[in-house]
């Protein structure tokens, strides 16, 4: 998912260059609401890593 918003963001960047303010702008936020949804995910993922711990063995 990271990766797509990379993606996003290079094309937004690329767009910037070349004048096309509106596909720039819709590409940032695509870009934007990928890396938040990633960062989310990556944070719950780290929270329910945390609660599980290890366990007996």
């Amino acid at each position: 998912m990271l990766n797509w918003a990379v993606t996003f963001l290079v094309i937004a960047l690329i767009a910037a260059l070349l004048g096309f303010t509106s596909v720039a702008g819709t590409a940032i936020g695509i870009a934007k609401i990928l890396f938040y949804i990633f960062l989310i995910l990556f944070v719950v993922s780290l929270v329910s890593h945390l609660f599980r711990g290890r366990g007996a063995r």
